[in-house]
């Protein structure tokens, strides 16, 4: 009971994520057409896919893809066997919820990346195959500035450019699980700097013990 508890935090995630993007891809237009203002110009719905990672990086190959979408496939085991280790260890509680939160949302992009090339048919024109080469479907845009950047940025430079990406149910539930690692570690991470200090204490106790005898 205890696991199906935690891994049904990561099973909503998904369900929500994939109604909000299956939602999103039969009731919108694609890209500006389809827009819908949320919050006058900050917050809009806006429909539009990523063939790549965050901020729409890809890997420079004809199989880039497939090496991320297989990555994102191993590492989806790596953190569904290690929200199993917390649970197991009776780690702090909202530790495991982050866990599981963001093994949630590395399950629903990872969904996008392996089926929706064949279900969407969004696959990019040239990939070897639609399996496995779906794009990640994004809806959310808070748009905090747009515009062009003067030409001494480095990089960016002289191009337009919006200051927030565009991100999906997913990508929100991991961005918020690492968020509140970072800010609460401390607290998450206070028992077992505790038992550490415990066997450093114990560690110093017997090397007193053996010093005197």
């Amino acid at each position: 009971m205890k696991y199906l508890k935690y891994f049904g935090i990561a099973l909503l995630v998904i369900i929500i994520d994939q109604a909000s993007k299956l939602l999103v891809h039969t009731q919108m237009d694609f890209g500006t057409p389809g827009q819908i203002k949320v919050i006058g110009d900050w917050f809009k719905l806006h429909y539009t896919t990523n063939p790549g990672m965050a901020f729409g990086m890809q890997l420079g190959s004809e199989y880039g893809k497939l090496i991320l979408t297989s990555f994102r496939l191993i590492a989806m085991f790596g953190i569904g066997y290690y929200l199993y280790y917390l649970i197991s260890k009776k780690a702090h509680v909202g530790y495991i919820v982050c866990i599981a939160m963001i093994l949630g949302g590395a399950i629903g992009n990872l969904i996008d990346s392996i089926f929706y090339g064949v279900l969407l048919q969004n696959a990019p024109y040239n990939a070897p195959s639609p399996w496995f080469h779906g794009q990640v479907v994004d809806m959310f845009y808070i748009d905090i500035w747009e515009g062009f950047l003067p030409e001494w940025v480095p990089i960016w430079g002289g191009s337009y450019t919006a200051l927030w990406p565009i991100f999906n149910v997913a990508d929100a539930a991991i961005f918020v699980g690492v968020a509140i690692i970072l800010i609460f570690q401390t607290r998450f991470f206070e028992h077992e700097k505790a038992q550490a200090e415990r066997e450093v204490e114990e560690d110093e106790v017997q090397k007193q013990f053996l010093k005197e005898s």
